[in-house]
């Protein structure tokens, strides 16, 4: 039992963890460069919803939808996350000619 709250992080000393530890920094860094272009092409599409400028939306739109998708294909978010946010980028762009 450790006496403190806080668990000590153990350094690796075989040569497939060291390596394993290299991969993970390699694939934390890529898959943080993906969550960080996913976020802002869905916050693209919104500002430009905000805006009102359908066209523009719906342009940013068709350039996001592969975005989303290649995330969702190297499960860095589960496929039905990014089918909810394509679905609700999508309800916002076709709602802005309704009222309109």
């Amino acid at each position: 039992m450790a006496t403190s709250t806080k668990a000590k992080k153990k350094t690796v000393r075989i040569a497939s963890g060291l390596k394993r530890v290299r991969q993970d920094v390699k694939l934390n860094a890529a898959n943080t460069a993906l969550r960080s272009k996913f976020r802002t092409v869905i916050k693209n599409v919104q500002k430009a919803v905000a805006a009102g400028d359908k066209a523009k939306a719906a342009e940013l739109f068709k350039t996001a939808q592969p975005v989303i998708d290649s995330i969702a294909d190297k499960d860095i978010f589960h496929k039905n996350k990014a089918a909810r946010h394509k679905s609700r980028l999508s309800a916002k762009i076709k709602a802005m000619s309704a009222p309109a």
